[in-house]
């Protein structure tokens, strides 16, 4: 987008919300902070930001119900919330809310900021557009140009072949590939025990290095009785 890009920021406290605030600004966002629930929900009504960052505790009620209001009034930009709950619950009930990703207090800045952009792609679309080469997936950049893979201001290193297999599962995202396909587009020949074995393995050693919690995956999930699929 050529202009401003706005973010509504929606924090009950002072001290984060102008920290927030400084951070976002110096990233070159526009920034509105709203203390409470109600008053964010009505200038997302009124002005229409580019994205919502919602806390969870608000003096005025729950950031899920907040987020659940934002939605029945149609509007359809991304929701970012911030949670300093573990409980996997409270993150499921944020995304059935209507959420498009959560960040769990304390959490750096440049984590904040890479979450921010890739919403904002995945909305917009106006960094992909600016490079054929360039993939996205969540918060990872994959430029198949360079052969390089990044993450916010780090460079994730990989192999030729795990960058090859992230590359095709990308291209497929949201679709649930069997081993057999993934070995013809990535190794280029047909499938039998031991080289489906072997896409198991590079499956596992690339998590290690895209997931931020290889046991439980949220980019590269199995598909139970056909292979694998990339998050879309």
């Amino acid at each position: 987008m050529s202009q401003q890009i706005n973010l509504l920021l929606i924090e009950d406290d002072p001290g984060v919300a102008r920290s927030l605030q400084d951070g976002l600004a110096r990233d070159g966002y526009g920034v509105v902070w709203k203390d409470t629930g109600g008053a964010g929900v009505q200038y997302a009504r009124e002005h229409q930001p580019h994205l919502i960052v919602l806390d969870i505790r608000l003096p005025d009620g729950s950031g899920f119900d907040f987020c659940r209001q934002i939605r029945q009034l149609g509007l359809r930009q991304p929701i970012l919330m911030l949670t300093v709950q573990q409980d996997e619950m409270d993150k499921v009930l944020g995304l059935e809310m209507g959420a498009d990703d959560y960040v769990t207090k304390p959490y750096g800045l440049r984590e904040l900021l890479s979450r921010i952009r890739a919403l904002l792609r995945r909305t917009y679309g106006e960094f992909s557009s600016r490079d054929a080469n360039l993939l996205y997936v969540s918060d990872l950049v994959i430029d198949r140009g360079r052969g390089v893979v990044g993450r916010g201001d780090q460079t994730i290193n990989l192999t030729p072949t795990e960058f090859r297999l992230l590359v095709f599962l990308a291209q497929h995202q949201g679709q649930a590939l069997t081993r057999a396909q993934i070995l013809d587009a990535v190794w280029g020949y047909e499938a039998d025990v031991d080289s489906e074995r072997a896409v198991n393995v590079h499956i596992r050693r690339l998590r290690e290095k895209v997931e931020f919690d290889p046991s439980t995956p949220s980019l590269i999930l199995t598909v139970p009785g056909i292979g694998y699929r990339m998050v879309g």
